[in-house]
């Protein structure tokens, strides 16, 4: 995997709105969080648009992406917040000079596109925290600035007993199961085959993560994994007569024949303590009674 160039004092990062829109207001903390870690905020020309819940038309909005992607000025691009919009965008975008020149990629949800997206092109890029939510938790923010610039990430985890204990080493791949399910088939799609595969999920019902996860599984996603790690399963909802079982027990229930270690609760996703991880990243794995760990 290529490792784009971390980020020093003086780099330049730009914001820009993928899917939903986002103000000034929202943008503050974020913009203070760059300026004392010595980075330059650059906005998207059209970042303040609107176009009913997006950020602008997808033209702009794909405009704006475009723009930073060429841009050998700015060092790394996050996306505001997430909501729905990058899979309308994703394919109006050239990642020529992107791929002769990789920068950073942030951002989580529905940037699930981009990371699966630009994963097929052997290019790092980092699950991370976005700026609508900079204000939540410190240290959500600071694993973010230290994978930007280039410091160690290891992960402690509390045990689950749905675990499954072992040993594995393997790219880091995947990101929100609902994005990855709409990607199947697609130009964005990811190849999981020796991977370890990251998912995590929103307001879903538990008949979706079924439904999604059997996807996963019938698509062979699933059989041939290096490991799995379970993020926020957040707000899951039921119906009036209950499917049963939680989501973390669906998604154990479709991978229970395979031998691979997993791990649930994992702090990243729609989660205050959404930990940074960097996608492509050959990391290490071990789950064990008492804890488990995530090195990068």
């Amino acid at each position: 995997m290529n490792t784009p160039s971390y980020l020093k004092k003086g780099d330049k990062i730009g914001i820009v709105a993928c899917a939903r829109k986002i103000s000034p207001d929202e943008l503050k903390p974020a913009v203070q969080f760059f300026n004392d870690n010595g980075l330059e905020v650059v906005f998207g020309k059209n970042l303040f648009n609107a176009d009913h819940q997006f950020s602008g038309t997808d033209d702009q909005r794909a405009a704006d992406l475009q723009q930073m992607l060429d841009d050998p000025a700015i060092k790394a691009i996050i996306s505001a917040r997430g909501g729905y919009g990058t899979m309308r965008i994703i394919d109006k975008i050239d990642f020529t000079k992107f791929r002769q020149s990789p920068k950073w990629l942030i951002g989580y949800s529905d940037i699930t596109v981009l990371h699966s997206h630009i994963h097929n092109f052997g290019i790092e890029t980092l699950h991370a925290t976005m700026p609508i939510n900079f204000a939540k938790n410190e240290e959500a923010t600071s694993t973010l600035l230290k994978a930007l610039t280039g410091e160690k990430l290891s992960y402690e985890i509390e045990p689950h007993a749905l675990n499954r204990n072992g040993l594995a080493e393997g790219e880091l791949a995947g990101g929100n199961l609902s994005l990855l399910y709409a990607l199947t088939a697609s130009s964005s799609d990811v190849f999981t085959k020796g991977k370890i595969l990251f998912l995590e999920d929103l307001d879903e019902y538990l008949y979706h993560i079924d439904r999604m996860m059997l996807n996963l599984k019938r698509a062979g996603k699933l059989s041939d994994l290096a490991g799995l790690v379970i993020g926020g399963m957040t707000d899951m909802k039921d119906n009036t007569i209950p499917f049963g079982k939680s989501a973390e027990e669906i998604i154990m229930d479709a991978v229970k024949e395979y031998n691979y270690p997993v791990c649930f609760n994992f702090p990243a996703g729609h989660i205050d303590r959404n930990l940074a991880m960097i996608f492509g990243r050959k990391v290490k794995l071990k789950i064990g009674k008492d804890q488990s760990t995530v090195s990068f």
